[in-house]
């Protein structure tokens, strides 16, 4: 299974620890253990924006293998500022990325854990910290896949790995400016695989191959305080919020298509704020999220929402205000050659070719698509976010091998 090749040759300027050329090997190493890296990287506590330290240990291990290492640190007005890392083993031929994120969501109260969520304790034949599910084991896993793998590319092109910090939180400072930092310098990253945990019972068993585009409308009705006693002297803005998301609510979307589930309009909350019984308030207030498919786009939906909210304070009177939110397009990566490769590595491994699949939430592929095909291949999500996040020391090193037969494939020996 052939992929073009893209013909040039990439000068990079590393910064950091690493200042030798791209490609080049140090010194003999042992292969990472996969496992032991994600203990460091858990022991890390890494909630977002803090990265307290574990780009660092990704670099020292990365730099001592022959990458060049490169921190790109971003901040914009009014969100924190975060570090990111960009490593890359090679400088001419194709470009496979493995993509990822370092940070990590709060572990909440400490006493829901049976451990400490940062010791990154063994327990049972599983790894149980925050970030040892989402995404700290999958990053140590294609780590050790890459490193172990390097040496044999003899320029037949490029390994890269982009790891943000930024993932969790607002999502501004990290892949999307990684990104475009590359565009300006004319590097380019041919094809990714972010290692998400896409799978659902096993590892392996489900590709993501796109995801549905997410909307949220943050929408205030406003009319005019009064007692209620006397509505005449008032107008009551929750009526028109009612009726506004009751018609919102009711339409069905679509019923989906091959690739998709059906696009669903949720009410998040409705939030009036009014303590007294006797006071029509001055406005009442909602939040609504709609995950789309590829049927439907961010600006249409926006259209269909606010001619909605006109018709109904056309009817009734008042007025409102809509604040609209794109948190990611609608995408998919066609099956093809890419995904082809990609299922047949896990079959390699498995002995099961995964299921494609474009559900589940947002993830920074919705930015990668942007620059090159991309999948999303990683552990099982059971545990992810959740009080003693946990997942099997044997699931660890089977991605590993899912990675290594990925590298394997991409880079054999017609086919680079």
């Amino acid at each position: 299974m052939l992929l073009p090749r893209r013909a040039r040759t990439i000068v990079l300027t590393a910064s950091g620890r690493n200042s030798k050329p791209p490609g080049t090997m140090e010194r003999p190493n042992a292969p990472i253990d996969a496992v032991a890296l994600a203990r460091d990287l858990i022991r890390c506590p890494s909630v977002t924006p803090a990265d307290a330290g574990a780009l660092g240990v990704l670099e020292d291990v990365l730099a001592g293998r022959g990458f060049a290492c490169e921190r790109m640190a971003f901040s914009a007005e009014g969100t924190p500022d975060i570090d990111n890392l960009y490593a890359r083993f090679g400088s001419s031929g194709r470009n496979l990325c493995f993509a990822g994120h370092s940070d990590v969501v709060p572990p909440g109260d400490h006493a829901g854990w049976s451990v400490d969520p940062f010791e990154a304790r063994i327990e049972n034949g599983l790894l149980i910290g925050r970030g040892a599910n989402d995404m700290k084991s999958a990053i140590a896993a294609f780590v050790a896949a890459a490193t172990d793998f390097a040496p044999r590319l003899e320029g037949k092109g490029s390994i890269s790995l982009l790891i943000t910090g930024d993932e969790e939180g607002p999502s501004i400072n990290g892949t999307i400016k990684m990104l475009g930092r590359l565009s300006e310098r004319g590097e380019v990253i041919d094809h990714c695989v972010v290692g998400e945990p896409t799978s659902q019972r096993k590892v392996g068993d489900t590709l993501k191959i796109g995801r549905r585009g997410s909307c949220t409308g943050y929408l205030r009705v406003l009319g005019a305080q009064g007692h209620v006693a006397y509505p005449h002297r008032a107008d009551n803005p929750i009526p028109k919020l009612v009726a506004i998301l009751s018609a919102l609510t009711m339409r069905k979307l679509d019923t989906g298509t091959d690739h998709f589930e059906p696009s669903n309009l949720e009410v998040t909350t409705v939030d009036v704020g009014n303590p007294a019984t006797n006071v029509i308030p001055a406005a009442a207030r909602a939040v609504f999220n709609i995950r789309h498919n590829d049927l439907q786009d961010a600006p249409g939906l926006e259209r269909w929402v606010r001619s909605v909210c006109d018709a109904v304070v056309a009817a009734q009177g008042g007025t409102y205000e809509l604040e609209w939110v794109v948190g990611g397009d609608c995408f998919i990566t066609e099956p093809g050659s890419f995904t082809g490769l990609l299922s047949a590595a896990v079959a390699d491994v498995t002995g099961q070719a995964p299921e494609f699949s474009t559900g589940g939430g947002t993830s920074d592929a919705r930015f990668i698509k942007n620059h090159c095909p991309v999948a999303e291949l990683g552990l099982v999500g059971e545990t992810m976010h959740k009080a003693d996040e946990r997942v099997p020391v044997a699931d660890i090193a089977a991605l590993q091998a899912i990675y290594s037969r990925v590298l394997e494939r991409y880079f054999a020996a017609d086919g680079a």
